[in-house]
């Protein structure tokens, strides 16, 4: 599958906090779907971050260890668990795209926008694909803990030991699709497992679960991020492009109105 016909920009790796990351995924759907560029982009998180899914329960975070440790806490308007992004070991990247150029059918829509992430990590040398079968959860509160999903979780490693390497998630609106992910450089698996209130199971069987890239290849993160920026922006044919002005200004609105507010970040699930 080819990317959707249309104006594609790469938006090279930024570094900033979650809540503005999270902002600028949505300002770029918003732009696609008013006629403006398609987006890809590549992101990182400064400082690290715990993202919530959307209809996450606050209880299962440690607010306490969050806090004492400086790592970010915000909500996406996807679902799923809770990623911790670390700032060395998470790569994260989003496409934001018209509602009608990607498949109606969600697993057909994942599998066309994953593609480049596929092609990123054959790129690199790593030997990854989809999930050939479900493996029951460990912990649900957590993303890479929950239970694999063939549709949209990607695995990784030899075939004797095939572990969660990338989490995928689309916010789907009625006038423009946005997909994000997290892509494992680095397994921090206390850290990940700490920013969870009792998460009941431990480091060790978190590494069983997930693998990062620094295991499987010879690759630093800066290289990695080139080779992910170069897929997208091939796969996409797009041109290395910027935010706007205008641009940053809603997203620094909607940092203030959601994705930095209290009310967004702890909202109880099932509130609106």
């Amino acid at each position: 599958m080819n990317a959707p016909d249309g104006e594609w920009r790469l938006i090279r790796e930024e570094a900033r906090p979650g809540a503005m990351q999270m902002a600028l995924d949505e300002v770029a759907a918003e732009t696609a779907a008013d006629g403006g560029p398609y987006t890809v982009r590549v992101y990182r998180w400064d400082p690290s971050c715990l993202t919530l899914g959307y209809h996450q329960d606050p209880g299962t975070v440690d607010w306490d260890r969050c806090r004492e440790s400086g790592i970010d806490v915000t909500r996406r308007r996807t679902g799923g668990g809770g990623i911790y992004h670390d700032f060395l070991g998470d790569i994260a990247y989003s496409i934001a795209v018209p509602a009608g150029a990607v498949p109606g059918e969600l697993v057909d829509s994942y599998h066309l926008l994953c593609e480049p992430i596929l092609a990123f990590l054959s790129r690199i040398g790593i030997d990854a694909g989809y999930a050939e079968e479900s493996r029951p959860a460990i912990h649900t509160p957590a993303c890479y803990l929950r239970e694999l999903h063939p549709a949209h979780d990607l695995v990784a490693g030899p075939p004797d030991d095939r572990r969660k390497i990338a989490g995928n998630a689309q916010h789907r609106g009625n006038e423009a699709v946005l997909q994000h992910g997290s892509l494992t450089y680095a397994v921090d698996a206390e850290t990940h497992l700490g920013v969870f209130d009792d998460p009941r199971t431990t480091p060790d069987r978190f590494h069983e679960r997930v693998v990062g890239m620094d295991e499987l290849v010879d690759h630093d993160r800066e290289s990695a991020v080139g080779a992910l920026e170069a897929t997208l922006a091939e796969w996409a044919d797009a041109d290395e492009g910027s935010w706007s002005d205008s641009e940053l200004a809603r997203a620094r609105e909607l940092v203030d109105e959601r994705y930095g507010s209290r009310s967004w970040i702890r909202r109880q699930p099932g509130s609106r």
